[in-house]
């Protein structure tokens, strides 16, 4: 370890651990910007609202309690010699902006090249899941699901695409509704195969409706 390194990991020790809000305190910060938006949190429509938001918190962002590469620890070897694509398409994306905690909404298209092994594919799903339901960027979101898949699974390539629509921009802002924003990655045999990578974005774009 260097010696930047070492300094940077005593920093980081030496910081003293931040505390998460209780529950009254979560609650209590929603009823304030609900005051200060200007509404009455007191009135009947609003009492339970505190409450009800930081419930729906704790489903926006569950994710933050999972670990994405513990769901694919487990991988199957008995796959027949099968050497060829492994594609899920059009799984739908859920998530929200980092910047204003505003939805994105999208799908996710994840591909990868087994190498004697592959994993469940709900397992797939879920760590698109996991990585969604934590505040995010979308160049952020596509990076991690594709280097989370490659670095455990060890595949001879992964590919990831991901098309959804900002509520950040398209009801706030700059509100230019209809648009959507794509990002990709591409590691391995996808990026170093252009006959691979076609295969691959014209698999995604045939049947998933056109979105290349």
């Amino acid at each position: 370890m260097t010696y930047i390194a070492k300094a940077t990991a005593v920093e980081q020790n030496s910081k003293p651990q931040r505390q998460r809000p209780s529950r009254a305190d979560a609650e209590a910060a929603v009823r304030i910007l609900l005051e200060w938006s200007g509404d009455d949190p007191d009135r009947e429509g609003l009492i339970d609202t505190p409450a009800r938001v930081v419930r729906a918190y704790e489903e926006f962002f569950e994710g933050y309690n999972t670990d994405p590469a513990d769901l694919l620890a487990r991988t199957f070897e008995e796959t027949g010699d099968y050497d060829d694509l492994i594609v899920l398409r059009d799984m739908r994306l859920e998530s929200h902006c980092e910047h204003h905690v505003v939805p994105i909404i999208g799908k996710v298209h994840v591909a990868y090249l087994p190498a004697n092994r592959v994993v469940g594919i709900s397992k797939l799903a879920r760590v698109v899941e996991v990585y969604a339901k934590r505040l995010q960027i979308q160049e952020t979101l596509t990076s991690q699901i594709a280097d989370t898949i490659q670095d455990v699974l060890q595949p001879r390539g992964v590919a990831v695409v991901v098309e959804a629509a900002h509520m950040c921009m398209t009801t706030r802002g700059i509100k230019k509704p209809g648009v959507s924003m794509v990002t990709r990655r591409l590691l391995g045999a996808f990026q170093t195969d252009p006959e691979l990578r076609r295969d691959f974005l014209a698999t995604i774009s045939n049947l998933g409706g056109g979105l290349l």
